[in-house]
């Protein structure tokens, strides 16, 4: 009996999956299939790592939904290539099926799968799911690539309709006559198979958030101190547990702001897979250059939140702690690293990927070359945030500072680490210098 298989990834539900939906269409039963991908797993600095538990303990619930609906649900450790190449051997398979992702390394590794697929006589179809509009449906007049997010996000609201938005029906498709069950499936791997320890972190419910707290998002996202300032629906949309036309509708019904900061996801994603070379070099040809200091001590002393900044500082320790970090945290941090410090964005970047439940190449890539000034869409490289400023205005009760530096205020708490107008002028007269000497 042929098959289709539905490759899972940044899409760990059942409810509004548009490649899914398609799958179960598709006229062959649908054997649902989730690569634990070597290729990125054993890249990771800790075998203790909260997104791996998270993952497997979605994917676990994955398969107890499709076994009571009449199916298998594969899961493999495994490098994604291989993986297919032993499957298409095994099983007589019509295609692959699956939704689109736009960081550089899903792409070669699609283009490579879809090959494989094709020499064995196999489709593979991907599907756009995680963003609603993708790579050049949203261009200038003049048909180059956005780079102003205020004229993109107009385009992309006169681009919307209700069509868009639509949630699709691969829950209710999702039933024993469009499901297979494979009579030799083998058993999926856990956690200690493949080397990793069973390690939670705070992952707030798969629903939707209050509307009480959405319809107050504008007043709230700038207050790291208060315990619901934002959605926290990050991690929800990093690995798909939640639609993000699910979250849209929501916002475009009660928030315009929340709606705002949803459709940066989609500026950030677009502009990635225009510019793959901007995951690991700055967009702006003319700060390639800079000679930034990159001092190992004091980039330690920001990863262990000992900075002399309160702000910087608290944000650092949550983040170690809880895998999360305040929208206004993470700005003062970014900002202090690359412009106080004068160190590299990408050693941020870095850290944060290690660190962050909710890290997403695109948007991570696209805020850290805004606060340095390097990306294509970019705060001026001149712009230096005040660390003590920031806090004034975000956190004045210090309501933040004390949940996570009890010793503030003491002697125990260390002095600045730097002079903020000192660090300020250095760093405008470091980024002057480089700025010139390229052109």
């Amino acid at each position: 009996m042929k098959i289709t298989l539905f490759w899972h990834r940044r899409d760990l539900r059942v409810h509004d999956n548009v490649g899914l939906a398609a799958a179960l269409q598709s006229g062959h039963p649908v054997v649902p299939l989730f690569i634990y991908d070597r290729e990125i797993l054993d890249l990771l600095p800790s075998r203790r790592d909260a997104r791996v538990t998270f993952i497997y303990q979605q994917v676990e619930h994955l398969a107890a939904q499709t076994e009571a609906a009449g199916g298998n649900f594969l899961a493999v450790y495994g490098r994604p290539l291989e993986v297919f190449e032993q499957l298409l051997r095994q099983h007589d398979i019509a295609a692959v099926y699956t939704n689109e992702d736009y960081e550089p390394y899903a792409q070669e590794r699609d283009t490579a799968v879809a090959a494989l697929c094709q020499q064995h006589g196999a489709g593979f179809r991907a599907f756009k799911d995680q963003v609603i509009f993708a790579k050049s449906e949203i261009m200038t007049k003049s048909g180059t690539v956005p780079k102003v997010f205020g004229s993109y996000q107009k385009a992309w609201l006169a681009a919307l309709s209700d069509e868009q938005l639509k949630a699709h029906p691969s829950a209710e498709l999702f039933r024993d006559d469009n499901l297979h069950r494979l009579p030799d499936a083998p058993a999926r791997p856990t956690l200690k198979d493949m080397g990793f320890e069973h390690f939670e972190q705070f992952v707030p419910a798969t629903e939707l958030p209050d509307e009480a707290l959405v319809r107050n998002y504008h007043l709230t996202r700038n207050q790291p101190g208060l315990v619901n300032s934002s959605t926290r629906r990050s991690v929800h949309l990093r690995f798909g547990t939640l639609s993000a036309r699910e979250l849209m509708r929501q916002a475009k019904e009660l928030n315009p702001k929340l709606l705002s900061e949803l459709i940066w996801r989609d500026f950030f994603m677009m502009l990635l897979w225009h510019y793959p070379f901007t995951a690991t070099e700055s967009y702006d040809p003319k700060l390639r250059r800079v000679p930034y200091r990159n001092n190992e001590q004091e980039f330690e002393a920001w990863c262990e939140g000992r900075t002399g900044y309160p702000l910087v500082d608290a944000g650092m320790r949550e983040l170690n702690a809880t895998g999360y970090m305040p929208n206004r945290a993470r700005i003062a941090a970014a900002g202090f690293l690359v412009k106080h410090l004068l160190i590299d964005w990408r050693w941020g970047d870095k850290y944060f990927s290690d660190k962050l439940l909710d890290y997403d190449m695109s948007q991570n890539v696209g805020n850290w070359q805004w606060m340095a000034g390097t990306g294509a869409t970019a705060a001026p490289w001149f712009r230096v945030y005040s660390p003590q400023s920031q806090q004034e205005q975000y956190d004045p009760t210090f309501a933040y500072i004390w949940q996570w530096i009890p010793e503030f205020g003491t002697c125990e708490y260390p002095k600045p680490i730097v002079d903020h107008k000192f660090a300020r002028e250095r760093a405008i007269e470091t980024l002057r210098a480089a700025y010139r000497q390229a052109e």
